[in-house]
């Protein structure tokens, strides 16, 4: 019996000792495709959700429009009360006097109440990314048009997934990651813009190609450009225009 135990023990012992060793072997074979560096920078998270985190941009904060001038370098012309700013109506649209490539832009907005207008005429404004390429922003809540006009449309270009809309007087949400397009040295082409957008924290547009610059009628089409503005429109509809607040922006 002692002779069974010592060779049960020895058994053990040796049992253990070659886990170990395999163990070992599995762990050198992993670290091999494990990557320490380089370690990405800490951003610190806002408190809130859709608030500013800690390497962002601040393009309206409720205080001034001083990050924002007219298309003709003038400065801009909107109102800021409560927070919450909104351009004079047919003052002309804003434009951020800094230009950016590629980013992740945050902003939220509100269409007026009371409604006023229908289709494209009921708070209409529009996100301009790189002053060329407009997210639409309508009220679409609804309020029927033509499917790739409404809100969260690659205007004329790209149908949204869904219509996300909420109530006009109900505040929302834009987060849109934008990949800029490239140039080639003669000016055609190399690469077109791509995009993705989330409206209210749904997914509305998936990393859509972008045809080209935004366009009423016609075909799209690219001219080449370097970093440019973010740009908010001016509609002009009958009702009160859309208000904003709350916009951020991160260089990718």
């Amino acid at each position: 019996m002692k002779k069974v135990f010592i060779t049960f023990v020895i058994c053990l012992v040796y049992h253990n000792l070659s886990y170990a060793q395999s163990q070992s072997d599995a762990e050198k074979e992993a670290a091999k495709t494990e990557v320490w560096f380089p370690v990405p920078p800490v951003v610190k998270p806002a408190r809130e959700i859709g608030q500013a985190p800690s390497d962002a941009i601040v393009l309206f904060d409720g205080k001034n429009v001083d990050a924002w001038q007219l298309e003709n370098g003038q400065a801009a012309q909107c109102a800021v009360k409560d927070g919450i700013m909104t351009i004079v109506k047919n003052s002309g649209s804003i434009q951020t006097r800094q230009k950016f490539n590629n980013f992740q832009l945050h902003l939220e907005w509100k269409e007026p109440l009371p409604v006023v207008g229908d289709g494209q005429g009921r708070g209409n404004s529009g996100v301009y990314l790189q002053e060329e390429y407009e997210i639409q922003v309508l009220d679409s809540y609804e309020n029927p048009t033509y499917s790739n006009g409404q809100c969260g449309a690659l205007y004329k270009q790209s149908i949204p997934l869904v219509n996300a809309c909420r109530q006009p007087g109900e505040w929302q949400s834009y987060d849109i990651i934008w990949t800029a397009p490239i140039f080639n040295t003669d000016k055609t082409l190399k690469t077109p813009a791509f995009v993705t957008v989330f409206q209210n924290g749904i997914l509305i547009q998936n990393h859509v190609e972008v045809k080209g610059k935004t366009l009423w009628s016609g075909e799209p089409y690219y001219e080449a450009h370097g970093p440019k503005s973010i740009l908010l429109q001016d509609h002009g509809d009958n009702g009160e225009p859309v208000s904003f607040r709350n916009i951020w922006i991160r260089n990718l």
